[in-house]
C-alpha cells in the first residue's frame, strides 16, 4: 500500500472525505511548501494562510480557527478540528502502524543529533533510510518527519527531544519505535525539572516502548543501572575504547567489541564525539551491518553545522560549538579544545548556558574549575550568566568580560597573528554571529 493510499483511508475511515489519490500528493504545515493536491495542516498561525494554500492547489485543509471564515465554494475541502497539533499527530501515527519502516528513537540530554548523523551515515551504507531534519524532534517535529517517510524506507533514526514530563512518552507512543538509544542524563532540563534524577525519569519514558534493543552509555551513573547494550571509556562494557589519541583533525582509538580489538580512526574529536560514535556503532551492529564497513564509515563522518564545525576568516580558524550549551556539553568542548592547535593562539568565546533554573550561578562557576590547567591563551566571557564564572576568576589576566558581541569581533580583529577560536554557548546567544561579525 502506498503513501497516498494510507492517507486517502484515514481520510475516508475517520472523516468521511474521499481524497483522489491518483496523483502523488503531501501533507503539508507550511503554505510555503504546498503543491498541487497537497494536503495542508494548519496549525497555529498557519490558520492565517488557509487562502495562500488554496492558491497553491491544496486538495484539502485541516484547521481549528474558530473564527475562521471559508469561501462556500471550498468548503467541502475544509475540515475542521478541535486542535489542529493533534490531528498532525493522529495522522501521523496511523500512517506509521501502516509502515514496516524500523524506527530508532534517539534522546538525551546532549549528543543526540550528532549520534543522529553518525548513525544515519552508517546505516545508509546498506539500506534506504531516512533522519530527522534539523530540529523538528519535538511535539510537531516527529509527526513531520514520520509523515515524511516513503513506504519503501527502511530505517528512521529518529531524535526525540523533551523538557518535561509526557514529552518523550507521547513521541515514542506516536512513533511506535523499535529500538532506542540513551545518550547521557545532564542539566539540559534543569529549569523545569529541577534535578538530574527526574531527568533520568523523564527520559526513561522511552523503555516501555522499546520492542527489540536499548543502546546506552554504560560511563552514565544514571544509565549504567538499565539493562541494554552498552558503550564506555571509563568502564569495559559490551563496546568500550582504550588507548585514545587526538590531534587536530582526527581521533584515532582502539575499539573492543565483546573484547574483541579494532583499530578505528574519525575525523570527529573529542571524548564526547568517542561516545556518540561508538553508541551510533553498537545500534548499528543491531542492524547486522559488517564491522569493517562500520569502521570505514566513521573515517569520514558528516554531521550538522555548530557542531565543533571549522570556519576560516582571515587569519582566525573558528570552532563553532555553538548551537547549544549544558555544563556537561561546555565542560567537553574545553576539555577537547586544550588538547589541540597547542602549536597556534588559542582563544575561548564562552556564552551563557540558558535554562538551568536556580542553580545557574554554580553550573557557570564550575566549568572552569583551574583555567590555568586549560592549553588556552585568552577567555572571552559573553551573557550576564557567565558573569558568575568572571567574578570567580576575574584577577587572572587572561579572562575578560565582554557585553556586546560587537566588542569581541572588534578585539579579534585587533590580533595579527594565526588564531584558533572555539565558540561555545546556548542557541539563545547565537554566538556564531561573532563569525559572521569577523573580517578586517
Amino acid at each position: 500500500m502506498g503513501t497516498n493510499e494510507i492517507i486517502s483511508r484515514f481520510f475516508k475511515k475517520n472523516y468521511n472525505i474521499n481524497i483522489n489519490n491518483s496523483n502523488k500528493f503531501k501533507i503539508k504545515t507550511s503554505s510555503k511548501e504546498i503543491q498541487q493536491g497537497d494536503v495542508f495542516i494548519a496549525i497555529r498561525t498557519g490558520n492565517n494562510y488557509i487562502e495562500e494554500a488554496f492558491l497553491k492547489g491544496a486538495s484539502l485543509v485541516v484547521y481549528d480557527g474558530k473564527n475562521i471564515a471559508i469561501e462556500k465554494t471550498l468548503k467541502n475541502k475544509t475540515l475542521y478540528v478541535n486542535d489542529s497539533i493533534q490531528f498532525l499527530q493522529k495522522i501521523a501515527k496511523y500512517y506509521r502502524e501502516n509502515l514496516n519502516t524500523k524506527i530508532i528513537g534517539i534522546t538525551g540530554s546532549n549528543g543526540k543529533t550528532t549520534t543522529k548523523d553518525i548513525l544515519y551515515y552508517i546505516l545508509k551504507t546498506k539500506y534506504k533510510v531516512k533522519k530527522t531534519i534539523g530540529n523538528l524532534n519535538n511535539h510537531i517535529g516527529v509527526p513531520i518527519t514520520i509523515l515524511d517517510l516513503e513506504t519503501d524506507d527502511e530505517v528512521l533514526v529518529l531524535e526525540m527531544g523533551m523538557s518535561g514530563y509526557g514529552e518523550i512518552s507521547l513521541l515514542s507512543e506516536i512513533a511506535n519505535i523499535d529500538y532506542g538509544i540513551i545518550t547521557n542524563i545532564g542539566d539540559s532540563h534543569i529549569l523545569y525539572l529541577k534535578n538530574r534524577e527526574n531527568v533520568f525519569k523523564a527520559k526513561s519514558e522511552i523503555l516501555p516502548y522499546i520492542k527489540e534493543n536499548l543502546v546506552i552509555n554504560g560511563d552514565d551513573p544514571f544509565l549504567k543501572q538499565l539493562n541494554g547494550k552498552k558503550i564506555g571509556i571509563y568502564n569495559k562494557e559490551n563496546i568500550y575504547a582504550e588507548n585514545i589519541k587526538m590531534d587536530n583533525n582526527t581521533m584515532n582509538f582502539d575499539l573492543y567489541i565483546e573484547n574483541i580489538k579494532y583499530s578505528a580512526t574519525t575525523n570527529l574529536i573529542g571524548e564526547h564525539n568517542l561516545y556518540n560514535i561508538m553508541v551510533a556503532i553498537a545500534m548499528a551492529l543491531e542492524f547486522e551491518i559488517d564491522i569493517y564497513s562500520i569502521l570505514e564509515a566513521i573515517k569520514n563522518l558528516e554531521i550538522s553545522n555548530m557542531r565543533y564545525e571549522k570556519i576560516q576568516k582571515e587569519n582566525i580558524l573558528y570552532i563553532n560549538d555553538a548551537y547549544n550549551a549544558s555544563p556537561i556539553s561546555m565542560k567537553y568542548a574545553i576539555n577537547t579544545f586544550s588538547n589541540i592547535y597547542n602549536d597556534k593562539y588559542k582563544i575561548m568565546i564562552l556564552g551563557d548556558m540558558l535554562e538551568l533554573g536556580e542553580d545557574s550561578k554554580k553550573m557557570h562557576e564550575s566549568v572552569l574549575d583551574n583555567i590555568n590547567d586549560i592549553n588556552c591563551n585568552e577567555v572571552y566571557l559573553f551573557g550576564e550568566e557567565m558573569k558568575y564564572l568572571y567574578n570567580k576568576h576575574k584577577l587572572n589576566k587572561k579572562i575578560y568580560f565582554f557585553s556586546k558581541k560587537e566588542e569581541i569581533s572588534d578585539k579579534l580583529n585587533n590580533i595579527n597573528k594565526e588564531v584558533v577560536v572555539l565558540l561555545k554557548g546556548s542557541r539563545g546567544m547565537k554566538l556564531e554571529e561573532i563569525i559572521e561579525l569577523g573580517g578586517k
